[in-house]
């Protein structure tokens, strides 16, 4: 039993190195962007209206990824899924203007689309209900190793080109694909075949999750909860460099810390649930409460204004970070436990939709704030919507605790 218990975690943490990769394609615009803009001449509002062009085709493309995921298998999806963002990653190597770096940016978003969603898909395949926010947030943790990562691009961009990094993670996307493919064959699902999982996604409709108002709430409870998210991945160095008066390089000794403690607060919103999930409450209660603790925490984002210094600044949007990801893991962890292995691929897909959505509309804000020296004021545009996501989630009902995975669907 326990030798299968360990198989089932490798084969998982495998996978999750497909997210690492995710984000670290994407971080790396985020952290390279001084080089990058003064090679090709553009600004702050410039930049934040690339991050909503990666997001728009993100948004557009979720569902449509959730539903080919759940049509087609998880392995054969994200090796598409791998391969298409990892080519996009690269060919950002080879851009002459802003015009073909959008263009990079906008393919980049349709193949990173899949990542998410299959790795929830995943979950509910491999893992116990009691145990996926854990693998929620493992995933977290995959998530973060990849913007933890990209700070050390800094040293290779200033040692040959801001190009070089990008090439360099396109061709590790491209290592993972049979080295996963080979996993996948190894350690099967032992929970659900993924040809039970296809078959069973055919007998619900896609429709029929799209009138389900449970998946509405979901999907506005993110769009107010990961704004911090977006916030602390995409701008935490140029926050770093405009506010606190630091060099790109002096970033690299802060910026990897946020990301760092984030991965503390995805488990500790794991364990938070499973341990009221142990006492006999229901999944989605235990989740929700796990979501309640974590939205008062954030709401320590406010004083990041008062921050002194970059330590002092750094320390407040860790905070922020480790409650983010506190109650991001149970959220994105609700669709398994509400639509089951089946359709979870589609249900996450339509939170991902919802994200990108939200981070397509502040990005250019954000920029446009930072352009006007009003970086101290973006605190409070994301202390207060977590508490608001956490009362949306009151409107889920709650799932008997005796329920099994595949009959949580109602």
């Amino acid at each position: 039993m326990r030798t299968a218990l360990s198989r089932r975690w490798i084969a998982v943490g495998i996978f999750i190195i497909s997210s690492t990769l995710n984000y670290l394609d994407r971080q790396l615009l985020a952290i390279l962007a001084p080089l990058i803009m003064a090679d090709l001449h553009f600004r702050q509002t410039e930049y934040g209206l690339l991050i909503s062009v990666l997001s728009i085709t993100y948004a557009i493309s979720s569902p449509l990824a959730g539903a080919f995921l759940d049509r087609v298998g998880v392995n054969r999806g994200i090796v598409a899924a791998v391969a298409w963002w990892s080519a996009s990653a690269a060919g950002t190597g080879f851009v002459s203007g802003l015009r073909s770096l959008a263009l990079c940016r906008a393919s980049l978003g349709i193949g990173e689309s899949a990542g998410v969603p299959a790795v929830g898909k995943l979950n509910g395949m491999y893992l116990k209900p009691g145990e996926r926010a854990l693998g929620a947030a493992l995933n977290q943790v995959g998530l973060s190793l990849g913007l933890m990562m990209a700070p050390l691009s800094i040293g290779i961009a200033t040692a040959h080109s801001w190009r070089a990094p990008f090439v360099i993670a396109g061709l590790l996307g491209f290592l993972w694909i049979p080295a996963w493919t080979l996993v996948s064959r190894i350690i099967p699902p032992q929970f659900d075949t993924e040809a039970a999982v296809i078959e069973k996604a055919k007998s619900y409709p896609v429709l029929q999750v799209l009138r389900d108002r449970r998946l509405t709430y979901l999907a506005l409870a993110n769009v107010l909860w990961m704004m911090s998210y977006s916030l602390w991945s995409n701008w935490t160095t140029l926050y770093l460099i405009h506010v606190d008066g630091l060099t790109l390089e002096q970033t690299a000794h802060y910026v990897w810390i946020p990301p760092f403690v984030s991965n503390l607060g995805g488990f500790f919103g794991g364990w938070l649930s499973l341990r009221w999930m142990k006492r006999a409450r229901g999944a989605v209660a235990a989740r929700r409460q796990a979501v309640w603790v974590s939205a008062l925490g954030m709401l320590l984002t406010a004083l990041l204004p008062l921050a002194p210094d970059a330590r002092w600044a750094t320390a407040c949007i860790s905070i922020s970070f480790f409650f983010t990801l506190a109650g991001s893991v149970n959220i994105y962890a609700l669709p398994i436990d509400i639509f089951g292995a089946a359709r979870s691929g589609f249900a996450i897909s339509v939170l991902s939709f919802a994200f990108g959505v939200m981070q397509m509309i502040i990005s250019p804000l954000i920029g446009y704030m930072g352009d006007h020296k009003l970086y101290t004021e973006v605190g409070w545009l994301v202390a207060i919507p977590p508490v608001l996501s956490a009362l949306v989630l009151t409107l889920l009902p709650d799932t008997s605790p005796k329920q099994k995975d595949a009959d949580i669907i109602a």
